[in-house]
């Protein structure tokens, strides 16, 4: 009789429990579909927003609003001045006045310049690249910067300075590269 009870008494834990487990995950299974529509309305929203600040987008200081980018990265003051511009690989290349070293800016990313860089190994067969993206060597620091660390309208803005200062289009990319040759 003991044993009958002990056994009623582990069948009505376990099926408490798988009563309880099983209520545990329709609520996580909710609570997760809420997440990903609290999520997919802020995108929206920020899109919405984001569209109609994007209407008014004005950069009149290109290399103004470029060093200020780039101290946003940097951290420290930055007064650039434009040393060069090579359009193929599209490079622009400044001078900081504040630290008296170079930056590169790039629409290439670190890989696609190693790419670049081992189709181009030959000098004999490519002789005269001068491209400072192809010849950099030693160390060199790398900034990738975009909407997250640059700012909400990145890209709008990114597109006309780029325009404004070398007088290319920066073909719709997202993203600009900062090179720091050491």
């Amino acid at each position: 009789m003991e044993l009958l009870l002990a056994l009623a008494v582990i069948a009505a834990v376990i099926i408490f429990g798988a009563l309880i487990s099983f209520g545990n995950e329709r609520q996580r299974r909710a609570i997760d579909e809420l997440r990903e529509q609290v999520v997919l309305w802020a995108i929206q929203d920020l899109r919405i927003k984001r569209e109609r600040l994007a209407r008014d987008v004005r950069v009149d200081d290109p290399l103004g609003w470029l060093s200020h980018t780039t101290e946003k990265i940097l951290g420290s003051g930055v007064n650039l001045k434009v040393v060069e511009f090579f359009q193929d690989p599209p490079v622009l290349v400044c001078s900081n006045e504040n630290e008296n070293h170079r930056v590169i800016f790039s629409t290439l990313s670190p890989d696609e310049v190693k790419g670049l860089r081992n189709a181009r190994k030959n000098r004999l067969a490519n002789p005269g690249i001068d491209n400072p993206l192809l010849s950099m060597s030693g160390k060199v620091v790398e900034y990738q910067l975009s909407t997250l660390n640059c700012g909400f309208l990145f890209d709008a803005e990114f597109e006309l300075a780029w325009k404004g200062i070398t007088g290319q289009s920066a073909n719709k990319t997202d993203r600009l590269w900062m090179y720091l040759p050491r």
